[in-house]
């Protein structure tokens, strides 16, 4: 987290007249400019240099030489904060290591997605197709420098919001956690039962042939906004997207069955989308960093793999217990073959008659 020294307009006067551009956001946004090696930061936070560069490296910055002076005092703060946790024996240094890493690898994809948010916020598509550019996926020089500059003047504005949303995430994470170890919930905590869904857009390679590499990305955008509004209105929670596919699970049968039928349908309605098709499956998953893993996951995959366009497909094991369900139907359709799972059952989502909608559920995926 920032300190009361970065960024602190009394400390940090504006930034000498002629100063490029890349400097003057940087005292902004970190308030003083670098200039202590590791070996001044190590000694005032009070640890071992070799420690400084351990927690350097785990926020993803490359190695730097123990003289350079490519520290501030924000950086001296962050490093004095992780060492007073370790000393009180709070957390291990091992465990401060994974967690500086979880924030570097998640804060550095945030940041990139907002300054490309930003610049294609201040970007007009007319000029862009006037001026032959509709091709270019890093913005022109003006575009970058006024996108800079915005982002650091909302910057202590936005700050709050990402310490909000964080402690909502961390809440829910935690209560996931607990629900998962309750024996009464799940009989094996460290794999629990989940529903776990691939949707898959259909034709992507020919539409991608026929685009520009920016009408590219905002395809990619959109159906990534409208799968994330439809996965999360049902309560479940988006794992990854990976350009056209995204990744969701969900612990209960009939949220993850309405969020399905739900992707289907708003492709359909979108007209510059193509049509998606969606795979179920339900079991045991592990989670790890984020992410879910095992047979369940990759079932899930396999049968996106095969199923048609418009349509979604689950497994045995989700059609059984959708049996239990009102509003849904699972239509036994056929037998395949899947690569590295077996032999499969495949059967159709549909929805009951009248089985249109569900009550949405809580954020309990």
């Amino acid at each position: 987290m920032p300190t009361e020294e970065a960024g602190a307009p009394d400390d940090h006067p504006e930034a000498a007249s002629g100063e490029e551009l890349p400097g003057q956001i940087e005292r902004r946004l970190l308030g003083r400019p670098a200039s202590m090696g590791r070996r001044e930061v190590s000694e005032g936070a009070g640890v071992e240099p070799v420690v400084a560069r351990r927690f350097w490296h785990a926020m993803g910055f490359q190695n730097i030489e123990d003289d350079d002076a490519m520290f501030t005092e924000a950086d001296l703060e962050a490093l004095k904060r992780v060492a007073r946790l370790i000393g009180e024996g709070e957390v291990s240094e091992e465990l401060a290591l994974g967690m500086t890493r979880a924030f570097a690898r998640t804060s550095d994809r945030l940041a990139v997605w907002q300054t490309q948010l930003v610049a294609e916020s201040l970007t007009s598509p007319f000029s862009e197709e006037l001026e032959g550019r509709d091709s270019r996926s890093v913005p022109e020089p003006r575009i970058a420098a006024d996108a800079a500059e915005l982002l650091a003047s909302i910057c202590d504005d936005i700050e709050p919001l990402l310490v909000y949303v964080w402690r909502r995430h961390l809440t829910n994470a935690i209560a996931r956690m607990l629900a998962d170890a309750d024996p009464a919930v799940h009989a094996d905590p460290s794999a629990p039962i989940r529903v776990v869904g691939f949707a898959d857009l259909v034709s992507f390679t020919s539409f991608v042939r026929r685009m520009s590499e920016r009408q590219l990305a905002r395809l990619v955008q959109r159906f990534e906004l409208l799968a994330s509004d439809v996965i999360t209105e049902h309560g479940g929670r988006v794992i990854k997207t990976v350009g056209d596919e995204v990744l969701f699970v969900h612990t209960d049968a009939a949220a993850a069955s309405a969020i399905a039928l739900d992707l289907v349908d708003a492709m359909a309605e979108d007209e510059l989308l193509p049509p998606v098709r969606v795979g179920l499956a339900h079991g045991r998953v592990v989670s790890r960093l984020g992410d879910v893993f095992g047979l369940t996951v990759n079932k899930a995959s396999r049968i996106t793999a095969v199923t048609p366009s418009g349509h979604v497909y689950v497994d045995e094991d989700m059609a059984k217990v959708l049996g239990s369900v009102s509003g849904f139907s699972a239509i036994e359709r056929r037998r395949r073959m899947l690569r590295g799972i077996g032999v499969v059952t495949l059967h159709e989502l549909q929805r009951a008659p009248g089985g249109r909608g569900l009550a949405l559920r809580d954020g309990s995926a």
